[in-house]
């Protein structure tokens, strides 16, 4: 079991910056993929950035250049920084680890965090 508490979200301008934190405990963080979901108002939940337990990552081409995806294991956090923020950016932000054993894989989502960008 993994359990995962998400922060940082707020209130943006365009063009502004935030960085979001999720804060991982219950199991070995190290061994978990990372990533960062967002679900907008009337629309599906959607993949923004992943991050393995070996470092390699992966973006949404809709934030690629202005989102960095990022992990710390001795502090079983993974971080999301987020720049030049446009108003399309506005979601709720879920952080989510998964492990994959064999063809049984096990997701784990936090409470997620609102990111508003407004003038």
């Amino acid at each position: 079991q993994v359990q995962l508490v998400e922060s940082g979200g707020g209130l943006v301008q365009p063009g502004g910056s935030l960085r979001l934190s999720c804060a991982a405990s219950g199991s070995i963080f190290s061994i978990y993929a990372m990533s960062w979901y967002r679900q907008a108002p009337g629309k599906q939940r959607e993949l923004v950035a992943a991050i393995t337990s070996g470092g390699s990552t992966n973006y949404a081409d809709s934030v690629k250049g202005r989102f960095t995806i990022s992990r710390d294991n001795a502090k079983n956090t993974v971080y999301l920084q987020m720049n030049s923020l446009k108003p399309e950016d506005t979601a709720v932000y879920y952080c989510n680890a998964r492990r994959t054993i064999a063809t049984m894989t096990m997701d784990y989502w936090g409470q997620g965090t609102q990111v508003t960008v407004s003038s």
